[in-house]
């Protein structure tokens, strides 16, 4: 599995942006679809979005659909999450993953990391 290690979370106001990324440890990524997910606080895990190893389809889930925006850096090797016009629902532990089959991420093959935390305050 490639060790994976999530950075950019942090506190903001309603409305604001933030860009998460994701950076392979150890080496490059494998040809897996990659997910982020996050964790509110009581809830589960849930996937937020997702893009297949081309790059060519990307996922969103209802509640972030038209803002967010996940992309693949190949120069840099990571996978980033552009999060715009954030809400307080938006707070949690952000995560991503390896998973299969598609950018839907029906299944998670990949480790959890540490996460980064996004707190949006009202």
């Amino acid at each position: 599995q490639v060790q994976l290690v999530e950075s950019g979370g942090g506190l903001v106001q309603t409305g604001g942006s933030l860009r998460l990324s994701c950076a392979a440890s150890g080496r490059a990524f494998s040809t897996n679809s990659m997910g982020w997910f996050r964790q509110a606080p009581g809830k589960g895990r849930e996937l937020v979005a997702g893009i297949t190893w081309s790059g060519a389809s990307t996922y969103y889930a209802d509640a972030v659909k038209g803002r967010f925006t996940i992309s693949r850096d190949t120069a840099k090797n990571t996978i980033d999450l552009q999060m715009n016009s954030l809400k307080p629902e938006d707070t949690a532990v952000y995560y991503c993953t390896e998973c299969l089959p598609d950018s839907r991420c029906r299944l998670r093959v990949g480790g959890w990391g540490q996460g980064t935390q996004v707190t949006v305050s009202s």
